[in-house]
C-alpha cells in the first residue's frame, strides 16, 4: 500500500480514461474525490456517481454549471463575436475555465492540496485546465497522469487501459468504441483522433449527433426573432408557432434544438494548437452559429464604425486568449471589460431564417440604430451635399497620386 499523499479532486467524466485514472490515483496513495460537471452533455449522472463510488472515490460531486456556462462564458464570447482562426467558435475552450472554477472550489471545500485531470499531454485542454487552476488557487498542485512517465509508459495504448480496467473491475463498454474521440457540452460537440487524424478522411455519416444532415432537414424554414440588450440575447420568438424563450439557459437550449433540426453549425477544420502542432477537428455548434450571425448583424447596425474596428482587434485577441487557456489572465479580463463597454449600444431585434444548414438574416430594428434611411436614400438628398464628395475624393487621392508619381520615377530610372 502506497503512503498516503492526501486528497485529490479528480475532474471525472465517467469514461474509461478517468475511471482508470481514479483507480490509479488510489494506487498511488491518494484519497480521491470525484467531480463531474454537468455542462449540458448527454450523460446519466447517477450512473456515473455510482460508478465512481464503486471504484473507490470517497465522495462524488455532480455540479450543474450549465447556467453559469451560458451567462458567464458563452455570452461574453457572443458579445466578442469570438472566432479562433476565423472558424472555430471556441466551444471546448470556453467550457474548460468554467469546469476548472468549480474544480478549485471543491478542492478548497475539501481541504485538498491536489487536483487531477485526464487531459492528454499533446492537447490544449491540459493548458486550459491548469492555467485556470493556478490562477484561481496559486498553491494548488496538479496531477496530470498523461504527462507522468510512470503512467503513460504503463498505458501506451487503449489496449493496456482496457486490460487494466478488466483487472480492477472497471466497467468496459460492451459496444465497440467509435473510432474517434468526442467531447460534448451545451455549446458544442467536438470529434477528433482515430480515423479523423488523417485529414483526407471524410467524416462518416454516423458521426454527427447534435445536427441532422442539412440535405435531410425540413423543407420549411424556421423564422425567428432574437432580441439583444448590451449585445446579449434576451429573448427569442418563433414567428411560426409563437414559442418564446427568455431565460439564458432556456433560450440557448431552444436555439440548439432549432439549429440542430436544420443542420446548422457543422465545421471540419485543421487548427493550430497552442502547444505547437496542427490538429484536425470536427465541430457542431448549432446555437452558437445562429448567435454569431445575428450578433454580427445587430452590432454592425448599432455600433460606430471606428469603435467597431478597434473592437474587431479586441475580438481577435480575446479568441486567442480563450483558445490558449488564459481566461483568468489580467489581459483577458481587461479585453472582456473593453468588449463589454463596446456593447452598450448593441440593442435591438434581428429577424432570421434557419434553413438547410444556413442562417439567413431577414431584417433588423433598433432604437440605437446609426442607420439613417433619409441620409442614405437615393431618392432624398437629406442633409448630405453631394458636391462635398469632390473634396473628399481629392484629399484621399493625394496619397495615391504621390505614391504612383514616385513609382513612375523609379521605374524610368531603372529602365535607363
Amino acid at each position: 500500500m502506497a503512503q498516503s499523499k492526501g486528497t485529490v479532486v479528480l475532474a471525472y467524466s465517467g469514461g474509461l480514461d478517468t475511471s482508470c485514472i481514479l483507480v490509479w490515483l488510489k494506487e498511488q496513495g491518494y484519497d480521491v474525490v470525484a467531480y463531474l460537471a454537468n455542462i449540458g452533455q448527454k450523460e446519466d449522472f447517477e450512473v456515473a456517481r455510482k460508478k465512481a463510488l464503486a471504484l473507490g472515490a470517497k465522495k462524488v460531486y455532480i455540479e450543474d454549471v450549465s447556467r453559469e456556462f451560458v451567462e458567464k462564458f458563452i455570452w461574453p464570447a457572443v458579445q466578442a463575436n469570438a472566432l479562433y482562426e476565423d472558424r472555430y467558435l471556441l466551444g471546448t475552450a470556453l467550457a474548460r475555465p468554467c469546469i476548472a472554477h468549480k474544480l478549485v472550489e471543491i478542492a478548497q471545500r475539501e481541504g485538498a492540496q491536489h487536483v487531477a485531470h485526464g487531459a492528454t499531454g499533446k492537447g490544449n485542454d491540459q493548458v486550459r485546465f491548469e492555467l485556470s487552476c493556478y490562477a484561481l488557487c496559486p498553491k494548488i498542485k496538479v496531477v496530470a497522469p498523461w504527462r507522468l512517465p510512470e503512467f503513460y509508459q504503463r498505458f501506451p495504448g487503449r489496449r493496456e487501459l482496457m486490460d487494466y480496467a478488466k483487472k480492477h473491475g472497471i466497467p468496459v463498454p460492451v459496444t465497440p468504441q467509435t473510432p474517434w474521440s468526442m467531447d460534448e457540452n451545451l455549446m458544442h460537440i467536438s470529434y477528433e483522433a482515430g480515423i479523423l487524424e488523417n485529414p483526407k478522411n471524410q467524416a462518416p455519416p454516423g458521426l454527427y449527433t447534435k445536427t441532422c444532415d442539412p440535405a435531410k432537414s425540413p423543407d420549411t424554414p424556421d423564422v425567428l426573432e432574437i432580441k439583444f440588450e448590451r449585445g446579449v440575447p434576451v429573448k427569442v420568438t418563433n414567428i411560426g408557432d409563437g414559442a418564446t424563450r427568455s431565460s439564458a439557459l432556456e433560450l440557448f437550449v431552444y436555439l440548439n434544438d432549432i439549429a440542430g433540426k436544420h443542420g446548422v453549425g457543422r465545421i471540419d477544420i485543421v487548427e493550430n494548437r497552442f502547444v505547437g502542432m496542427k490538429s484536425r477537428g470536427i465541430y457542431e455548434t448549432p446555437a452558437g452559429t445562429i448567435l454569431h450571425h445575428v450578433h454580427l448583424d445587430i452590432e454592425a447596425f448599432t455600433m460606430d464604425r471606428e469603435v467597431r474596428k478597434i473592437k474587431q482587434g479586441l475580438s481577435l485577441k480575446f479568441s486567442e486568449l480563450v483558445y490558449n487557456g488564459f481566461w483568468h489572465s489580467p489581459e483577458c479580463e481587461f479585453v472582456r471589460e473593453c468588449i463589454g463597454r463596446s456593447q452598450e449600444p448593441v440593442l435591438g431585434t434581428v429577424r432570421l431564417s434557419v434553413f438547410k444548414g444556413q442562417v439567413y438574416i431577414l431584417g433588423r430594428e433598433s432604437p440605437r440604430s446609426l442607420y439613417n434611411e433619409e441620409l442614405v436614400s437615393m431618392n432624398v438628398q437629406g442633409d448630405y451635399e453631394p458636391a462635398d464628395a469632390t473634396g473628399f475624393i481629392n484629399i484621399n487621392s493625394l496619397r495615391l497620386k504621390e505614391y504612383h508619381r514616385l513609382q513612375s520615377k523609379v521605374t524610368v530610372k531603372q529602365d535607363e
